[in-house]
């Protein structure tokens, strides 16, 4: 099956929640009869992290703590907010072999 017939274009979802939500970058691999997806969350402990499934939508979810700062700040290019990805999954997947790891 083509990734592309896997995950059908991402819709637009309405946070209910304030504060800032990062898009974290993907990919997604085939592999023999299985969809890979790995997605970077820097910043993310393995326990913070959630992935659900549910009504055909695959949600990765990130809690990322405030980062400390100890001295003045001279350049910040990172921002400091949880990280929130969607994708409709195509009614093709199995949803009883959906599992996940945290690596680093």
């Amino acid at each position: 099956m083509p990734v592309e017939a896997a995950f059908e274009r991402q819709n637009e979802t309405e946070q209910t929640r304030s504060g800032n939500f990062y898009r974290p970058d993907v990919d997604i691999l085939e592999v023999a009869d299985e969809l890979v997806v790995h997605a970077d969350v820097p910043g993310a402990r393995s326990e913070d992290i959630d992935i659900n499934f549910e009504d055909g939508a695959l949600t990765i979810y990130a809690k990322i703590a405030e980062r400390p700062v100890t001295g003045p700040v001279l350049l910040r290019e990172y921002g400091v907010g949880d990280f929130r990805r969607t994708f409709r999954v195509s009614e093709q997947i199995d949803a009883g072999r959906i599992s996940a790891q945290c690596n680093n």
